[in-house]
């Protein structure tokens, strides 16, 4: 599905990309991770929100693996400070990390870090959630306008977003 990072030939020598890989935690997360045969491709970092699985995911992935606060819409008033929290803790993974490119399954947790990376120029690849069959997500709207690549997982998604591309899905 994504081919836009990986390595590539500069010179004569290859040069490793530089991806974050990055998602809220549940669905999407499970989505990301089915990107796994990318992650030999590049020199990767995953970033999702602290929560009950962390400990099984840094099992697998070591310090590869980076977090966010949990944080959600429906918990308003909690949500309206932990939401600024996470965009100043997305700048500066940004910055340590260095990426190459974003890829990101949604939702509000990978929002400010595409929007960072837009800004910096770094490539932007987000694939709408394979639940949507028919609506946009609201991530998924803020994101599209900024994305360098935007996927979507069924083709009758690409009515509701005209300029993406679609590929099938990740399952």
């Amino acid at each position: 599905m994504i081919t836009a990072i990986g390595t590539t030939q500069k010179n004569t020598t290859m040069k490793l990309k530089k991806v974050i890989f990055i998602s809220s935690m549940g669905g999407h997360l499970n989505e990301l991770l089915q990107l796994k045969p990318l992650f030999d491709r590049c020199d990767y970092t995953i970033i999702t929100e602290t929560n009950p699985t962390l400990d099984s995911l840094k099992t697998t992935y070591g310090n590869r693996v980076k977090t966010l606060l949990y944080a959600t819409k429906a918990h308003m008033g909690k949500y309206i400070f932990i939401f600024p929290m996470n965009i100043l803790i997305s700048f500066w993974y940004f910055i340590t990390i260095r990426p190459d490119a974003v890829v990101t399954t949604g939702t509000h947790t990978a929002v400010p870090l595409c929007f960072i990376a837009h800004l910096f120029k770094r490539k932007v690849i987000y694939i709408e959630t394979f639940a949507n069959a028919t609506t946009a997500t609201a991530a998924g709207k803020i994101v599209y306008k900024i994305a360098d690549v935007f996927y979507v997982q069924w083709p009758t998604m690409l009515e509701v977003y005209p300029n993406a591309r679609y590929a099938g899905s990740v399952f």
